[in-house]
């Protein structure tokens, strides 16, 4: 049985996975595997930057992968900008609707999804097990965690889902729009986005 508040960062993680895994299963019970207190929000946040520093460095040390095109330290801030957006975004969403409580516990699922796909990609690519199906397929994955992270943790109506992952994508799309009108990228770091 899982315990009410994790104690340790492993806990934390532990249980998020068991989340993740309720929420891929669409499990209405999913949101209990999560804390939802500033203290797993924080936790939370230092997930998805582990995961931004395993997916950016592991690479380039193990040699796996298309290491010539592999993210930098440069990379890792593109990345953070761009989920900084993405929050953003969703957080206007969220007023517009009157749904700011669901900001912490979207943030937190949100979060340990991120990390825990981010990891799986990284190992992926290591093992250069990137091809067009398994792309798909992980595109495949994230939406449908997106739309039950949305209706399961949140608690969206279908309406306000659709709403809600139009606004992510809008986001997502002006950040890059900004990146490219007022940071000089270079264009290895740009390919990842692009797919090129």
């Amino acid at each position: 049985m899982l315990p009410n508040k994790p104690t340790t960062f492993i806990d934390e993680l532990v249980a998020a996975g068991r989340g993740l895994a309720a929420i891929v299963t669409g499990d209405r019970r999913s949101a209990s595997y999560f804390d939802f207190s500033l203290r797993g929000l924080a936790g939370s946040f230092v997930a998805i930057l582990v995961a931004t520093a395993f997916s950016a460095y592991v690479p380039i040390v193990t040699g796996g992968g298309n290491a010539s095109r592999l993210p930098t330290g440069g990379w890792v801030l593109l990345e953070l900008f761009l989920l900084a957006v993405q929050i953003g975004f969703s957080a206007l969403v969220l007023r517009q609707l009157n749904r700011m409580d669901g900001l912490v516990p979207y943030l937190v699922a949100h979060n340990w999804a991120n990390f825990f796909l981010s990891v799986v990609s990284t190992l992926l690519n290591i093992f250069g097990l990137t091809s067009d199906f398994v792309v798909l397929i992980i595109g495949v994955l994230m939406i449908a965690i997106e739309i039950n992270i949305a209706r399961l943790i949140v608690t969206l109506n279908p309406w306000q889902i659709a709403m809600f992952l139009i606004a992510q994508i809008v986001g997502v799309i002006c950040g890059l729009i900004l990146l490219i009108l007022f940071v000089p990228l270079p264009a290895d770091m740009l390919t990842p986005i692009t797919g090129g």
